[in-house]
């Protein structure tokens, strides 16, 4: 009976001991703006992940907010740092197999902390010996609008699209440190539609419409939750990506096509309302300076843009990847909640 038991117990010890293993040898990834939308894509990709191989540790400013605390409940390693502190940064990579490294313009508005945040990121990276990062990043579209170009207006004094030209200079932090990097150029969210205001208004002929200085041309987007499956597919990928610049997008689709989607899931009559790049500028809300340049650039540079945002390898990064009209579809609920009373 004794022997019995010692037996069982020496099974069990050595399944916890193997377990223990299998956890300490897992490639933790440490998620920059984990309660944030790309950050929190690749946690929830993470998690499903069923090879035991990788281990997330969540980034945030705020391990105290509800939700961190909601990570935290599903047995998140949740550790508080901030982009504009370099040691916090350092001390949350110790120990981290990949590091996904993304900056937050729209809190703050200036492409100058936006590249101290990115070089803090770089730095730290690069101390705490992390083996592959993925830094989310943009075109610097100086390289295809030089300031001297009049198109359009210089912003910040010295940028075109600060949002982008920041993101896009700062390539160079995390290659001038030496840090294994993979460069992934995102594309416009869906839930800006949601949630940012630029889903259909009632214009003043009372018809809904969206409106954009896109012309005819196409726009990449992607929804906000496939960036993070992308990343963890570039994770996973590991070594062949390194070095390498990548671009993602779910689908590449016109304003004519995305009023006709928003037409087909709310049924309602949606238009799109083609306007110029200062009419858009002159709008008022802010940001719209900048926005209006950002989707210039898009326009003018459909070619480059969409090319480098190919629909096939984002798919091999990610096989769930969404399409617009299989976003619309999984959101149509939510998106008649919002527009709902706008006609």
């Amino acid at each position: 009976m004794i022997q019995n038991i010692f037996s069982v117990l020496l099974v069990l010890f050595k399944i916890i001991l193997n377990n223990n293993f299998k956890m300490e040898n897992r490639k933790i990834i440490a998620v920059l703006g984990a309660t944030g939308a790309q950050g929190g894509g690749l946690i929830r990709a993470i998690l499903q992940d069923n090879s035991g191989i990788y281990a997330v540790r969540a980034i945030t400013r705020d391990a105290n907010s509800g939700k961190a605390k909601e990570l935290a409940e599903l047995g998140v390693e949740v550790v508080e740092a901030d982009a504009g502190n370099r040691e916090s940064l350092k001390k949350a990579f110790e120990g981290a197999h990949g590091a996904f490294c993304v900056t937050f313009f729209w809190e703050h508005f200036s492409a100058e902390k936006e590249k101290d945040h990115a070089l803090n990121l770089a730095v730290a990276a690069k101390e705490a010996g992390v083996k592959h990062v993925v830094w989310s990043t943009l075109e610097d579209t100086r390289n295809w609008i030089p300031l001297s170009d009049d198109r359009m207006p210089v912003l910040q004094g010295k940028y075109k699209v600060p949002h982008f030209d920041a993101k896009g200079e700062s390539n160079k932090f995390f290659l001038n440190q030496g840090v294994p990097v993979t460069f992934l150029n995102t594309s416009f969210y869906w839930e800006n539609f949601i949630y940012f205001g630029l889903g259909p208004q009632k214009g003043p002929d009372g018809r809904l419409g969206i409106t954009f200085p896109m012309g005819d041309k196409k726009l990449p987007g992607i929804a906000s939750g496939d960036i993070g499956k992308c990343a963890f597919g570039i994770f996973k990928g590991g070594e062949k990506f390194i070095g390498k610049t990548v671009g993602i997008a779910g689908d590449h689709v016109t304003g004519e096509q995305m009023a006709a989607g928003f037409a087909g899931i709310l049924g309602k009559e949606v238009v799109y309302n083609d306007v110029s790049p200062d009419d858009y500028r002159s709008f008022g809300f802010p940001g719209a300076d900048e926005m209006g340049n950002m989707f210039q650039f898009k326009r003018d540079f459909e070619e480059d843009y969409c090319n480098a945002r190919d629909l096939t390898f984002s798919r091999s990064l990610n096989p769930e990847l969404n399409s617009f009209e299989t976003w619309l579809t999984n959101n149509k609920q939510k998106l008649s909640e919002v527009f709902s009373g706008k006609d």
